[in-house]
């Protein structure tokens, strides 16, 4: 046996075992020459006949580490000679157990020691933590405002009421579609994720019904994605009974960004993960890619199935953001204050606090009519239209005041700045250039002003 050591191969040997065949030999073992065993790692052997290398697993087979076989038959005086490494061990490697899942970090705790870091939750950082015994530590998870393209995903703004039981705009942002019978989508106060005020409880009427909620996204905010992998996610808890499971549809427009003519078609996304269930809040997700030629796009979450009468479903935290991982909610908006903004883009409403909220002021422009204006708090999407009204009076604070029949938007004033209203009676008592406020009658006196897509 010939040991070889090259100088620099850190201390691994190259063992060779050398044989003058005899002749005939188709197999090799036992001792050589210099009364070295044979002995060689297998898959690692070269075979060698007068310095010739062989082909492994054509010219011989080598598998036991002890004997080679296979050979065609030796001539007498061929050398022979089997070259196989020695086992060794790398100094101060790594076991591999020192990691137990995916995630894992080696990180060290001082000169020449390492240990495991355990995998953080989703959408925490690692950050320096010199309290750390590594040094380091996972932080968060992050909350930037901004990541989640889904305004009022906490279901935070209820700006048109607390309870809906027709197709349309619910709590503000959502679009709310009644399937079946009498369906109702309304504000939840006690079954909620944690950390959040508010869900939305959607509850189904008769038999065989069922609804979803949707968000649709203007054009402004789509042309930036297009291309971009997205990820959807949301909290949902399923009611008693409830039948099926809840799951992301998304699609979207390559002509339009708004409700009434939207051509949509599906977008691929792969299948809804995460499991509802019953009596408890779980995240569902899904991702996808916005299509190059998306104008559009909406968001929607729906039943798998119809269900039965009464059955309820509760929906929380929802979220759009870019990447292929579901990260830790955050609002639109960043704050309270900020995603109240953000919906009043939108959607303003005045009014439905108390009896005798102001909602405009104006004056006297003929016997019938008040003509009122006012800045908005934000600047809206477009110039509003008059969504809906109830239960207005106009008031100069000193003689009865006179009910509103009907109110017009005046287009010619009306932008996504300033709204400027005509308030209509049936009464001919309004003396013209007289200051007037416009009041509601009760809390349930309100005018709301639509920038909706």
């Amino acid at each position: 046996m010939t040991v070889l050591r090259h100088p620099n191969n850190n201390g691994v040997t190259l063992s060779q075992w050398r044989k003058t065949a005899a002749g005939g030999e188709t197999s090799l073992s036992g001792t050589d020459d210099f009364s070295a065993a044979l002995a060689y790692t297998a898959g690692a052997e070269q075979v060698f006949v007068n310095g010739v290398l062989l082909e492994r697993g054509v010219d011989y087979t080598a598998s036991t580490g002890t004997t080679v076989t296979g050979l065609t038959a030796l001539v007498a005086g061929d050398i022979v000679t089997v070259s196989s490494p020695s086992a060794f061990n790398v100094a101060n490697a790594i076991p591999k157990s020192t990691v137990t899942t995916k995630g894992d970090l080696l990180a060290a705790t001082g000169a020449s020691t390492v240990t495991n870091l355990p995998v953080g939750a989703d959408g925490t950082t690692l950050v320096a933590n010199s309290a750390s015994a590594t040094g380091m530590a996972w932080a968060g998870p992050s909350v930037a405002a901004g990541k989640n393209y889904l305004i009022n995903g906490a279901m935070d703004n209820w700006q048109r009421g607390a309870s809906f039981s027709a197709t349309g705009y619910g709590p503000d942002r959502w679009y709310c579609t009644v399937g079946g019978s009498a369906a109702t989508f309304a504000q939840e106060t006690s079954v909620i994720p944690a950390g959040s005020r508010y869900a939305l409880k959607w509850t189904a009427g008769a038999a065989s019904s069922y609804g979803q909620i949707r968000q649709f996204i203007e054009q402004a905010a789509v042309i930036p994605l297009r291309g971009q992998t997205m990820t959807a996610s949301a909290m949902v808890q399923l009611g008693s009974s409830y039948s099926g499971t809840l799951q992301f549809e998304i699609y979207y427009s390559t002509t339009t960004d708004t409700i009434t003519s939207f051509s949509g078609t599906a977008v691929s996304i792969t299948t809804t993960t995460g499991t509802p269930t019953i009596g408890s809040y779980n995240k569902i997700t899904a991702t996808f890619t916005v299509p190059s030629n998306a104008v559009g796009l909406y968001i929607g979450i729906v039943p798998s199935v119809v269900q039965a009468s009464g059955v309820s479903a509760y929906i929380g935290n929802v979220q759009l953001e870019q990447g292929s991982v579901a990260t830790a909610f955050s609002r639109a908006g960043g704050t309270l204050q900020g995603e109240l903004a953000a919906c009043q883009r939108y959607y303003i409403r005045y009014g439905g606090n108390t009896s005798y909220d102001i909602v405009s002021f104006g004056a006297g422009n003929n016997t019938q009519l008040v003509t009122a204006q006012q800045s908005f708090p934000v600047q809206m999407r477009i110039p509003p239209i008059i969504a809906e009204y109830s239960n207005l009076i106009i008031s100069d604070s000193v003689n009865a005041t006179i009910t509103v029949s009907t109110v017009a938007s005046d287009t010619a004033v009306t932008s996504t700045k300033i709204f400027r209203g005509n308030f209509y009676t049936a009464a001919t008592t309004v003396v013209p250039y007289r200051p007037y406020t416009i009041n509601t009658v009760s809390s349930s006196g309100y005018l709301g002003l639509s920038a909706e897509l």
